[in-house]
């Protein structure tokens, strides 16, 4: 199902490779140009590597091959006035934001520092999201047109699974955090019809879990992977199958949807 974005603007995080490349190439197609950010550098404390510069330029071909526009620029959410930085060159360039997706997020599922891994997690995954909020609401506001912010959070934002490691204490309570953190904005800007709701993937095909750390993680620990089943008779989600409800949950179809935390989940979360 297409959604019609002609003429607006979004503003997603983490956009180089696998959920955050989804909705942008899925909003373009739907007429909506993109501003578009990644790290492109790796972080000492994960266990896999970050998405790189190449894969960056590559959503920006993609985009563009779609017959979209895109400004793509490297930055870290953890630092808010870089993310500012690009986020008013963004608006300068294409005239107006409609759409925020605070998608870059982190995990890692063993422990070698742990107070590294907790600081690391929360500051991407929960402050990121502060920050990438943050440089764009205002601009949201002015523009007098309302809006749509979609927040990634997971199912473990609803629904915590044992784990000594710190990397996956942290992790789940960023993304409950997250929920809150949506609640109030959902709250604070309701009356300028900017709508703010949080999404809970399962596992996605991503970056994230394609990688070798994941791999031995797994071998590892068969036993415990037993309660992060879903259940429905799928073993992993792909990037467009959650794009596809994120471009539905930023649409005039979901008009009237704000505060939501909305499960993209297999039926992981009902277990």
């Amino acid at each position: 199902m297409s959604s019609d974005l002609s003429g607006k603007v979004a503003f997603i995080t983490g956009v180089a490779r696998g959920q955050g490349r989804a909705h942008a190439l899925r909003l373009a197609r739907d007429g909506a140009a993109i501003i578009g950010v990644d790290i492109c550098a790796d972080i000492p404390s994960m266990s896999y590597p970050n998405a790189s510069r190449a894969d960056l330029d590559e959503t920006q071909k993609l985009v563009e091959a779609e017959g979209g526009q895109i400004l793509t620029r490297v930055a870290d959410v953890r630092d808010q006035a870089a993310l500012r930085t690009v986020f008013e060159e963004g608006l300068i360039e294409f005239g107006r934001i409609d759409i925020v997706i605070a998608n870059a997020g982190i995990i890692r599922f063993t422990e070698d520092d742990p107070v590294a891994e907790w600081h690391d997690i929360i500051d991407v995954n929960l402050t990121g999201v502060w920050n990438a909020c943050r440089v764009a609401i205002p601009a949201l506001v002015e523009g007098g047109r309302g809006g749509s912010i979609v927040i990634t959070s997971s199912t473990a934002g609803l629904k915590g699974t044992g784990t000594d490691a710190a990397g996956g204490q942290a992790y789940a309570a960023a993304k409950r955090g997250l929920v809150g953190l949506m609640q109030v904005f959902a709250n604070d800007l309701a009356p300028h019809n900017i709508r703010v709701n949080t999404i809970h993937p399962t596992g996605v095909s991503t970056g994230m879990l394609n990688n070798q750390a994941f791999v031995d993680f797994v071998a590892a620990n068969t036993a415990g992977l037993a309660a992060m089943q879903n259940a429905l008779p799928v073993e992993i989600l792909q990037a467009d199958d959650i794009a596809e409800v994120v471009a539905w949950l930023v649409s005039d179809a979901a008009r009237y949807l704000t505060g939501v935390q909305l499960p993209v989940d297999a039926g992981f979360a009902v277990r």
